[in-house]
């Protein structure tokens, strides 16, 4: 017998819910280990686009992502933080994310500041390519300019 939490099973059981996550395919959303997710157990109606979902990948491992298209068979889904869009079936999706709690403070999904991302950050989707990968430039560009400067010996390594 296996000593391993299933998410399924706390939905099934509670109806909610709330964990941090691992991974920051959600960022910038959800900080990893930092920001808590209040996920509810979803009911029987079809999604909507722009819901941030739970859903278990076949091969287990326990994912949240926002629907960006909701077709008859299934939905279309992709992290906040990525680019591949992935294709979850009716029966893959356990639950759907209600709130945020960051730094003492609680955000739900109905919260204007939050729509206001979702809508601007899934609207911009097409060019999320670009940002993202502006954003990553930008951060190895510093990071190349930091290491050159410390071996110049122009300044020193960050003490811990």
């Amino acid at each position: 017998m296996s000593n391993e939490v299933k998410f399924e099973n706390i939905l099934d059981t509670y109806g909610v819910l709330a964990f941090t996550n691992v991974g920051v395919s959600m960022r910038p959303l959800l900080r990893q280990g930092r920001d808590v997710m209040v996920i509810r157990k979803r009911g029987p109606e079809r999604l909507k686009k722009y819901d941030a979902v739970l859903y278990k990948r076949d091969n287990g491992q326990y994912i949240l992502h926002r629907i960006l298209k909701v077709r008859e068979n299934d939905y279309v889904i992709v992290g906040d933080n990525c680019r591949q869009k992935e294709y979850v079936r009716e029966n893959q999706i356990l639950g759907v994310l209600e709130q945020i709690k960051r730094g003492g403070k609680t955000v739900s999904v109905t919260d204007k500041g939050y729509l206001f991302y979702v809508h601007l950050w899934c609207d911009l989707f097409p060019f999320r390519f670009v940002l993202i990968l502006c954003r990553e430039r930008i951060i190895a560009f510093r990071h190349m300019i930091g290491e050159a400067l410390r071996k110049a010996g122009l300044i020193e390594r960050k003490r811990d």
